[in-house]
């Protein structure tokens, strides 16, 4: 069965891209960050044929942006649609064909394609899994869709916060088994950026 690996993007347009890193370093080299990060997450991951890549992307307009043909092909290049980031969430499990579903976001520069082998790997363990981030968050979610997402999964998630996988899984019904995976961080901030790029180095 077909393992869908979704990646969450933002069109990569100046000025409205990772605007909590612009206030600290700029929005000129914020977009360069982010552009930068996003080439290299589509080349590694779309290349990988243990997965089938598929893009959600916002705003919905930008659907053709040229960002994404170095991704994947223009019928595997989908909108986010409209509603909060829970509702925008469960759209790749509800539309895509058959198979266990992980989704990412597409500004986690750490993230290598075996954090995303390990991922689907619990998922034959477990139905559900997240990737914690030490923030509180989660940069992973995934699936094994055997039966429909838990209803309300995302009611009341405080998003940005320290809450936010926390209130996730206190919507897991207990007869779900939940695993996590690895813990990465996305680039939020200048002190984000310095950790990342000491770790990197």
């Amino acid at each position: 069965m077909t393992r869908h690996l979704v990646i969450f993007a933002r069109a990569p347009q100046f000025g409205r891209v990772k605007r909590r890193l612009a206030r600290d370093i700029g929005i000129a080299e914020a977009t360069r960050f982010y552009r930068a990060t996003l080439r290299r997450q589509f080349g590694a991951l779309s290349r990988d044929r243990r997965w089938t890549v598929w893009l959600f992307v916002t705003p919905d307009k930008e659907i053709r942006h040229a960002a994404w043909r170095s991704g994947v092909p223009p019928r595997r290049v989908r909108p986010q649609g409209h509603g909060d980031l829970g509702q925008r969430m469960l759209v790749p499990f509800q539309v895509l064909p058959p198979g266990p579903v992980v989704l990412v976001g597409s500004d986690i520069p750490a993230m290598r394609p075996s954090h995303i082998a390990r991922a689907f790997q619990q998922l034959g363990r477990h139905e559900l899994i997240f990737g914690p981030a030490s923030d509180g968050g989660f940069w992973l979610i995934g699936a094994r869709r055997i039966r429909p997402m838990p209803h309300g999964l995302f009611a009341g998630v405080r998003w940005s916060t320290m809450h936010a996988l926390a209130d996730t899984r206190a919507n897991v019904p207990g007869p779900i088994s939940v695993g996590l995976a690895d813990t990465l961080d996305d680039i939020d901030t200048a002190d984000d950026l310095r950790r990342y790029r000491a770790g990197a180095g």
